[in-house]
């Protein structure tokens, strides 16, 4: 192998845990204003009331803590074809992806990876251990692809939830 094959190879390979380290860091930051995002959004409601099932907490999140982040309803929540245990939380051009221009080299890097963060702090702070990770989807017709969370529950969530059904 060539000096110049070696080299590149070293510096894709130092380029790759340089993305992945800013996403983990992404990640944890978001995840500890998630944890306040709850704690806040729980002290404003009068009722006070507790989600219990997971249709419940995803319409929580889709709804009052998407709007009290962004000022607005998240585009679409769905739930997954191919696994139950899957949903997806959709927007067209998600506010920490639009005004931020990630370098040539690192194409796969995406901001969203923030408010996947915000998303799983909330859902373990209400009792919904999740794994949630930030996706682009490229969609027909448009410049820029389209931003998925995709929220994938605990195997003990999916079964408290089917106990409650």
């Amino acid at each position: 192998m060539s000096f110049h094959a070696v080299s590149r190879r070293f510096a894709h390979g130092r380029l790759f845990k340089q993305i992945c380290s800013q996403a983990v860091w992404l990640e944890e930051a978001g995840f500890g204003v998630g944890i306040r995002m709850l704690e806040l959004l729980c002290h404003r409601d009068k009722a006070n009331r507790r989600e219990t099932r997971v249709l419940g907490i995803l319409s929580f999140v889709h709804s009052t803590v998407w709007k009290s982040l962004f000022g607005k309803v998240a585009d679409s929540l769905e739930k997954g074809t191919e696994h139950e245990d899957e949903y997806m939380i959709s927007e067209k051009e998600l506010l920490v992806n639009r005004f931020v221009s990630v370098p040539g080299g690192m194409g796969g890097f995406n901001c969203g990876t923030f408010v996947a963060g915000i998303v799983k702090g909330v859902l373990d702070g209400a009792g919904f251990p999740a794994r949630v990770t930030a996706h682009f989807v490229a969609v027909e017709g448009q410049a820029r692809p389209r931003t998925t969370i995709l929220i994938k529950f605990a195997e003990e969530v999916v079964q408290r939830d089917a106990r409650l059904a």
